[in-house]
């Protein structure tokens, strides 16, 4: 076991399991992805750590705990075409392409978009779709989705993405302004959006033509 493996161990241990993360698909998930390949060397030391890391073009890759508990919240059985919207550094596409069928990510910066489809590529994924789009419009040709993820912070939760969600389909997403924020689930039953909240988060902002406008 090398030193990465040991700290991954450790991580979800300590970090995801104590905090009572308890679906054997995540934790598998997040035991077997090796979140060094994600991450900048610079920040090695800090890869299995209990916090954000930056990552280009201002935005971050969660901290392990927030990608368990957003990837639990979804509810996954493993039969799901899961839609992300912010595909950033790609460590949460990979967690949930060991889980579901399909993941099709939206990344609205090239650099990441690039960096990202090497780095999968290298891990050699084959269900997972990656677009360098505007992620607030969805990705209508390819709905409708079983769930969606936004990792990005909106004031509302773009039309879109409601309209792409299968009927009894869940999507999850931090709404709130720059400095407060909520993590939100929403179950879509007979059309309309069913809301439940899980507490405060600190997200990078949505930016888009239906998310926050620069």
């Amino acid at each position: 076991m090398n030193d990465f493996e040991k700290l991954r161990r450790q991580m979800v241990e300590t970090q995801i399991i104590t905090r009572g993360i308890s679906d054997k698909k995540v934790i598998d998930a997040m035991l077997k992805i090796p979140r060094e390949k994600f991450i900048e060397k610079k920040f090695y030391n800090e890869t299995y750590n209990d916090h954000p890391l930056p990552i280009e073009e201002g935005q971050t890759i969660s901290q392990p705990y927030i990608v368990a508990l957003m990837t639990e919240l979804l509810n996954l059985t493993g039969d799901e075409k899961v839609l992300e919207i912010g595909t950033g550094s790609g460590y949460q596409t990979a967690i949930l392409a060991e889980i579901v069928k399909e993941v099709y990510s939206v990344e609205r910066y090239s650099i990441l978009f690039n960096k990202a489809r090497k780095t999968l590529g290298e891990l050699g994924y084959k269900n997972i779709f990656l677009f360098n789009l505007d992620g607030t419009e969805g990705l209508k040709e390819h709905s409708p989705f079983d769930r969606i993820i936004v990792t990005a912070a909106s004031d509302k939760i773009p039309q879109p993405l409601v309209e792409q969600l299968k009927e009894n389909g869940k999507l999850i997403i931090p709404i709130g302004d720059r400095f407060s924020q909520n993590l939100i689930v929403a179950d879509k039953i007979k059309g309309k959006l069913e809301i439940k909240n899980y507490g405060g988060v600190t997200f990078v902002t949505l930016i888009g033509k239906y998310g926050v406008s620069e």
